[in-house]
C-alpha cells in the first residue's frame, strides 16, 4: 500500500530518505565537484543545486543508484554553467569589438546575456549544424544556400534545420 504524498507518514519517510541521501553522499559529491571545478565555493554551489534538484524529484525514495543520479545531475549543472560562461565571454568579446559609443548600459548587457542564455537553452536539443544554421540565418543574415555552403550541406538540409529550430522557438513561446 502506498501513501499519498500529502500523508504525514509519507512526508516523514521522504524527509528521512533525503536526509540520509544528503548525509551519505554530500561530502563525496562536494569533493568530486571540487576536483573537477578547482574551486571549493563553486563546488559547494553546484552540490547545493544538485541536492535542490533531488529534493524537487517526485519520488527520491525510488533512487536506486544515488551516486549515479547525483553525478548525472551535477554534470548537467556543470556543463550548463560552462555554457553560460562561454556565452558571456563571447558576448563580452563581441561588445569589446564595437565602437565605444555603442556600449550598452550594465542593465542592457545583463538583459542581452539573459536572452542569449534562454536562446541557448531553447536550441539545446539541436545538432551543432542545426544550431549553426539558425545562428547564421538570424545573426549574420545568410541565405540558406550560403549557410549550406558554410556547413557543407544542401539547401534543403538547411531548410530542415531551420524548421526544427523555429519549432523549438515556437514551442518555447507557447504558454505552459
Amino acid at each position: 500500500m502506498s501513501l499519498p504524498p500529502s500523508d504525514p507518514q509519507y512526508l516523514a519517510m521522504r524527509n528521512r530518505v533525503l536526509q540520509q541521501l544528503f548525509g551519505d553522499h554530500h561530502g563525496w559529491l562536494l569533493e568530486r565537484l571540487r576536483t573537477r571545478l578547482g574551486c571549493r565555493q563553486d563546488a559547494a554551489d553546484m552540490a547545493a543545486e544538485t541536492f535542490a534538484q533531488v529534493v524537487a524529484l517526485p519520488a527520491p525514495q525510488a533512487i536506486r543508484e544515488p551516486r549515479a543520479m547525483l553525478t548525472t545531475i551535477a554534470k548537467r549543472l556543470v556543463f550548463a554553467s560552462w555554457r553560460r560562461r562561454d556565452l558571456e565571454r563571447a558576448y563580452l568579446q563581441t561588445l569589446a569589438q564595437q565602437p565605444q559609443q555603442y556600449e550598452p548600459a550594465a542593465e542592457e548587457r545583463a538583459e542581452a546575456l539573459e536572452a542569449l542564455i534562454v536562446l541557448d537553452e531553447i536550441l539545446d536539443g539541436l545538432s551543432p549544424r542545426a544550431r549553426s544554421a539558425f545562428l547564421y540565418s538570424h545573426l549574420e543574415g545568410l541565405t540558406y544556400a550560403e549557410i549550406g555552403q558554410r556547413l557543407g550541406v544542401s539547401t534543403p538540409r538547411v531548410h530542415q534545420y531551420m524548421v526544427k529550430a523555429m519549432r523549438l522557438c515556437y514551442l518555447a513561446l507557447e504558454p505552459q
